[in-house]
């Protein structure tokens, strides 16, 4: 059983039914649901993620004045549920506290986003960490009668203002250009395969992220990054660029011969492909691919293969006067 599904029933068929009998009022208030840390608010928990912050619980997210009036109550309360559902127990790590439970609904969006709930100012869009975005976006609203935590979820549900996302857009090419197309060959010419590392790992990143922003989606923390992709594709629900995913998978492979990436290719890494020649190609393709998507979405006429030579057009589509100023790697 997945987490979430988990917590759901536990909600509805232990915490709702015992909780409502003693605070009637502020529970036909409260907003309920698992929402924010966890892999299982992603759907992305299996066996070893269970090893810690896994079980039973939900998240009751309370207005300040019912909260004043009602959160620690209800909050012990919370603590008294039985702490045992379906076979399963809360494995709660000295880091993961304050996961579930009762919350005041501002205190809560606070630890994600600030005190501006939701953002007005593009500028705030622009460097509100993506992964905290993606945190608090998941997960599941199990009811919310007044719609008070509903109304600044859905806003940020609604994905980055289009400005802000070709913002992005432009400063994960650049950064795709210079740490892939330029720095990672010159650095394994140089035999510093340090630095060789350190630029690849960041043409990684800038890649995958370049994939969530064309698809609309927020991409979660780093560890997450490409198994949400991996899940994305293989969803069948009209993925941008799904065929970058197992050239992403195949170029973090460095020789490899275990078959990590065999379920995508089908094959082994031939042994006669030079690695540094092999991963080189394999990133010129991903920016090969990445450039027709810019053109196809109207964001560059570019015909080239460097996406550097991109960013120009892609800076040029902002409206906003602000964020046309910015430097092209902010965001």
């Amino acid at each position: 059983m997945k987490g979430l599904e988990l917590c759901r029933r536990y909600y509805f068929e232990v915490g709702k039914p015992i909780l409502e009998e003693k605070f009637t009022e502020v529970m036909g208030r409260c907003a309920a649901g698992l929402v924010g840390d966890g892999s299982e608010c992603l759907g992305y928990d299996d066996e070893t993620s269970r090893d810690h912050d896994f079980g039973p619980g939900f998240c009751l997210w309370l207005r300040a004045d019912d909260y004043a009036a009602y959160g620690r109550d209800l909050q012990k309360a919370y603590e008294n549920l039985p702490d045992g559902f379906l076979g399963f127990r809360r494995n709660e790590s000295a880091r993961g506290g304050g996961r579930v439970g009762v919350m005041e609904i501002r205190s809560f969006y606070s630890r994600y986003i600030g005190a501006e709930q939701p953002p007005k100012d593009l500028m705030r869009w622009l460097y509100l960490p993506e992964d905290k975005l993606c945190q608090v976006s998941a997960g599941e609203v199990f009811e919310d009668p007044a719609g008070d935590f509903s109304a600044i979820r859905e806003v940020l549900r609604n994905y980055y203002p289009e400005d802000v996302r070709i913002k992005k857009i432009a400063a994960c090419a650049a950064r795709m250009a210079q740490s892939g197309q330029y720095n990672y060959a010159r650095m394994m010419k140089r035999g510093d395969t340090v630095a060789a590392a350190l630029a690849l790992d960041e043409f990684l990143k800038n890649a995958m992220k370049m994939l969530w922003l064309f698809n609309r989606q927020y991409a979660p923390y780093y560890k997450w990054m490409w198994h949400g992709l991996r899940v994305m594709r293989e969803s069948g629900e009209g993925m941008v660029l799904p065929d970058a995913v197992p050239l992403l998978q195949e170029l973090s492979v460095t020789g490899d011969q275990s078959g990590a990436w065999e379920e995508f290719r089908g094959e082994g890494i031939p042994d006669a492909v030079n690695l540094r020649d092999r991963k080189v190609e394999l990133i010129e393709q991903i920016c090969r691919m990445t450039g027709s998507q810019l053109r196809r979405m109207g964001l560059s006429d570019c015909r080239e293969d460097f996406l550097e030579l991109y960013t120009w057009d892609i800076m040029g589509r902002i409206r906003d006067e602000r964020l046309s100023r910015c430097h092209v790697l902010e965001g």
